[in-house]
């Protein structure tokens, strides 16, 4: 059908006036955070808030006490892990934005003022002449006015790689997620060329409005920090309901056993009203705590909107009026809160504010200052490896959020398949074995696919040949070259002498070729398989021709064996044309031709992904294809890959698009649990199946390499794009894939697992010294014994330490037996109670054998003795350095547990491949050496002899060993 052709486009001034109504042709760039921002957003970890909160409470100690290290060393570590993690994150986004130029300079011919000129893609405007040629980027959304032979690249949109574009409403084909006469912005020319008009520019277009909702914020937690968010509750719960506990034990003791303290019931009622007033000012602290004790119970309620949206000052003033009001009601008991002698002395108050002190301080002991910092370096060590396996990791938690997926929906083309067209099978009857040799039938062939055609080749990357201009053209060529012929000697050689190109119209593309190798004029054909074999009269076999109506019935067999494949067919057909004969190629073409035969091409599925699939499937992971593709293409390549069984599946698991959005929300919510495929899908369609399944309570990844795919990418847990994919998908993802590659989505849930494992080993380790310090500062308080660890001291243990440990177990290598168990629940607590169990016990053990030795060297006689060999006035700070040393060793023994725990092997298993781990624990215990020897008055130690580290150093390895037994018994 004939297009429009007089254009004469755009003056200047409706240019302008275009512009200025419906803006420029640029997308809006996604909000960039400032970089102040982006760090206080570090702040939200829950973790790292607690901390905050025992900072504060140590400062307050530490004006009191005038000792400020044991504050600086908490703030240090707070920095040092929301520093660390930004630093990533920024290192992992510089690198994103290189993977991601956008280039709006490109230039676009256009017609303005009646003349063809060029102008820059962010200068079309609504209303402009746009010419496209094979190979241009379409630059905004329009209609055609012309279309000849014109086939577009709709991948990045629907997932289609080739869809025929026409101006005649007879030949629009249905089914199709975009009209046939419209072209979209980031869709590719790869056939033909053709004019449109441009409707909708920048924003306003398909690609801007996917753009668009692919930026959208979309709130929630990630699994890691919910479960982090549970920790840290329940930690503050136990360090207030241990604090409170020693405050009453503390004050009881204080004030009613102590027989030196007399206290009249008036100024126990006056210190009552102080305490009340101080608890009231203080309710923002431990109300929250207590409600987030209930929460964990399974209490859902909520906190008061007094307490959680009050100010301090509020509080503080309350609890001062309080004070105020309970002191002055002393009048009615006849005790006068003026008079001084009416309230207790100032050494009874000093007592009281100690005990306080100590109950701060078990909180402060409770928390894991090293938790956030060890979290946040296994993340970005973690982050730096996947990188080298093609994972580049934009979001620091998206690594862990990756073991924790259920539910993987991934599109077809690029991902799951090669993207690249390739011919799967042929049936060239006239040639044995389907082997091209030096035949006239073979020579026909090749002719037939080298010279009528379109596409190139590109050699530039020596290891892959890719295709250039109509893909499945170009596969024929692939075709070709893999039997060592080059398509472009044979296209050389041959004359073209006429050619009537491919339309939707015909079905049928023509070549018209003056042969020295054939020594005659041929007119190759081809095209739609059943409208070549129409025109042809004979088909070339082994024996010669023969008449069509022998072949008939095995050529409709082959097309429908090869349409169930989901594979496009080709028709191939030639014919001798006399000298003299005049005729157009058109009247040629019109019949007596003779048949070659069929070519199915499909685009194959990637070698790895079947394997990739299974892994994912018996992980316990759901794998659901999302494509826009065609119902038996989308089948079949669930067939392929492993997640369509016929026997089993029915029309439950798999949709369209456009039925899916028919679906009420309540039927969409029950029938996304057994979907397997849903094809001919929209950006739409992907994201409601994305919401839906989020509301099921599933963690949900999305694969897309398309702008198509990313409003589902930005609202999945985990978005993931492809390295080639669009630059709208790679902005609304999580993790970009470097090769493209569905294998490498397991390898991401693999590491995600083994890491979250790590981070459990660590609180394993990390807790089980806080649980030990905890229960030794919170029992010597109540009998009067100070833990002989300094505040340094505690700092080497709780940062550094910890710190190198969280080095040690982040780098163990991923363990593949992780991909063997199911997913953990989204509500599943980090603790688990193997884990609780092994804390308490170690913990318990660790407590009775150092409250046991400073029990028996508290003695005299038994510290001299035990160090004899050490002059009398040194043993005392000699002690206290074996005690560190003991202290730290237990510890360091304790990390070779947490290693092996969840394996069920031995800690000296894989120790080969635990270079880094191995390293890490040496440099520890250098470090110990090196701070007791050298240490001093800082540390507070003296250097321990040969014999005495060997003793220590043995002795502590029984909690190894220990460790050992207990594994070794399971196994049997």
């Amino acid at each position: 059908m004939e297009g429009k052709k007089n254009y004469t486009g755009l003056t200047d001034s409706q240019v302008k006036e275009s512009r200025q109504k419906y803006g420029a042709n640029i997308l809006t760039p996604p909000k960039k955070e400032p970089l102040w921002k982006l760090f206080l957003q570090k702040f939200e970890d829950p973790i790292i808030r607690i901390l905050l909160i025992a900072a504060f409470l140590s400062l307050g100690i530490s004006i009191i006490h005038n000792e400020y290290i044991e504050t600086i060393g908490i703030f240090c570590a707070i920095l040092l892990a929301t520093g660390v993690s930004f630093w990533f994150e920024m290192d992992a986004n510089k690198k994103f934005d290189v993977l991601n130029q956008v280039n709006d300079e490109d230039m676009i011919t256009v017609m303005r003022n009646g003349n063809i000129r060029q102008v820059p893609k962010k200068d079309i405007v609504v209303g402009d002449i746009v010419f496209l040629e094979m190979g241009n980027e379409v630059p905004a959304d329009g209609e055609l006015f012309d279309a000849v032979s014109m086939q577009i690249d709709e991948s990045c949109l629907t997932g289609e790689l080739s869809i025929d574009k026409t101006i005649d409403p007879e030949h629009f084909e249905e089914g199709v997620t975009y009209p046939s006469n419209w072209v979209l912005r980031g869709t590719k020319v790869i056939n033909g060329h053709g004019v449109f008009e441009v409707a909708r520019v920048g924003d306003a277009t398909e690609f801007g409005k996917v753009a668009e909702k692919s930026t959208e914020k979309v709130e929630g937690e990630t699994p890691l920090n919910r479960q982090l968010d549970s920790l840290a509750k329940f930690i503050g719960v136990i360090g207030l309901v241990l604090a409170m506990l020693t405050f009453a034990v503390l004050f009881i003791k204080n004030i009613f056993n102590d027989p030196a303290v007399h206290v009249s019931l008036g100024e126990l009622g006056l210190l009552g009203a102080v305490m009340i007033g101080v608890a009231i000012t203080m309710v923002k602290v431990w109300l929250p705590i207590i409600y987030d004790g209930l929460e964990l119970a399974g209490k859902d309620i909520k906190l008061p909107k007094a307490v959680a949206e009050g100010s301090w000052l509020r509080w503080l003033l309350t609890g001062a009026l309080v004070t105020v009001v309970l002191a002055f009601s002393g009048y009615i008991f006849g005790v006068n809160p003026l008079d001084d002698d009416s309230w207790i002395s100032i050494d009874v108050a000093a007592n009281i504010l100690q005990a306080f002190m100590v109950a701060v301080t078990l909180v402060v002991v409770a928390v894991p200052e090293g938790l956030p910092m060890s979290v946040t370096l296994s993340l970005a060590l973690s982050m730096r490896r996947m990188l080298k396996m093609n994972n580049l990791v934009r979001k620091m938690h998206a690594v862990e959020t990756m073991g924790a997926t259920t539910v993987i929906c991934t599109d077809k083309t690029g991902t799951l398949t090669q993207n690249q067209m390739q011919v799967a099978n042929t049936n060239f009857y006239g040639v044995a074995d389907q082997n091209l040799t030096d035949s006239e039938v073979s020579r026909l062939v090749i002719g037939n696919i080298s010279v009528n055609s379109t596409a190139f080749l590109d050699f530039s990357n020596k290891e892959k040949v890719s295709a250039l201009g109509n893909p499945t053209e170009g596969a024929l060529l692939l075709w070709l070259n893999k039997s060592k012929i080059l398509y472009s000697n044979i296209r050389n050689k041959e004359e073209v002498l006429d050619q009537l190109p491919f339309s939707t119209e015909r079905k049928y593309m023509a070549t018209l070729v003056d042969s020295p190798k054939l020594k005659r004029k041929v007119l190759y054909v081809k095209g739609a398989p059943e409208v070549v074999f129409a025109k042809s009269k004979h088909v070339a076999g082994i024996n010669g021709e023969a008449p069509v109506s022998e072949f008939k019935d095995i050529v409709d067999e082959q097309l429908l064996q090869y349409q169930n494949q989901a594979m496009r067919t080709l028709g191939f057909a030639y014919k001798y044309i006399e000298e003299g004969n005049n005729q157009s190629v058109e009247e040629l073409a019109s019949g007596d031709l003779i048949f070659l035969g069929i070519a199915g091409i499909s685009d194959p599925v990637r070698t790895d992904v079947p394997g990739a699939v299974e892994r994912c499937l018996n992980a316990g992971i759901g794998v659901k294809i999302v494509t826009g593709d065609t119902y038996g293409t989308a089948k079949e390549i669930g067939r392929q890959i492993g997640i369509w069984k016929d026997e089993e599946d029915t029309d439950r698991n798999i949709i369209g698009g456009i039925d899916f959005e028919n679906l009420s929300d309540d039927e969409a919510y029950e029938r996304v649990k057994d979907l397997k495929i849903m094809c001919r899908a929209r950006p739409t369609d992907k994201q409601r199946l994305v919401h839906l399944l989020k509301q099921r309570g599933e963690i949900v990844a999305v694969t897309g390499d398309g702008t198509n795919d990313a409003p589902a990418l930005n609202y999945a847990d985990v978005g993931l794009s492809m390295g080639s994919g669009t630059s709208v998908a790679k902005e609304a993802s999580d993790i970009t894939l470097l090769d493209d590659s569905f294998s490498s989505i397991a390898t991401a849930v693999m590491w995600g697992r083994s890491l979250y494992k790590n981070i459990q080993r660590f609180i394993l380790f990390q807790l089980t010294i806080n649980v030990a310090a905890l229960l030794i500062v919170f029992l010597g308080s109540i009998f009067g014994q100070e833990l002989p660890l300094t505040v340094t001291q505690m700092l080497w243990v709780n940062l550094i330490m910890d710190t190198f440990a969280a080095g040690a177990l982040a780098s163990l290598p991923p363990d593949p037996n992780v991909m063997n168990s199911k997913p953990r629940k989204n509500s599943d607590f980090i603790i688990t109670s193997s884990i609780g169990k092994h804390i308490l016990t170690t913990g318990i053990l660790f407590v009775v054998l150092l409250l046991g030795m400073m029990y028996y060297f508290s003695t005299p006689e038994h510290l001299n003795s035990f160090f004899s060999y050490i002059p009398e006035a040194d043993r005392n700070g000699y002690f206290l350095s074996y005690f560190f040393t003991v202290f730290v060793l237990l510890q360091f023994w304790n990390m070779f547990n947490a290693k092996a725990y969840g394996t069920g092997k031995s800690a000296f298993a894989g120790l080969s491949k635990s270079a880094g781990f191995e390293l890490v624990a040496l440099i520890i215990l250098i470090g110990q050496i090196l701070i007791v020897t050298f240490g001093g008055e800082v540390f507070r130690t003296m250097p321990l002899t040969i014999q005495d580290w060997g003793i220590i150093i043995g002795g502590t390895s029984f909690v190894l060993w220990i460790g050992e037994l207990v594994r070794l018994f399971k196994k049997k």
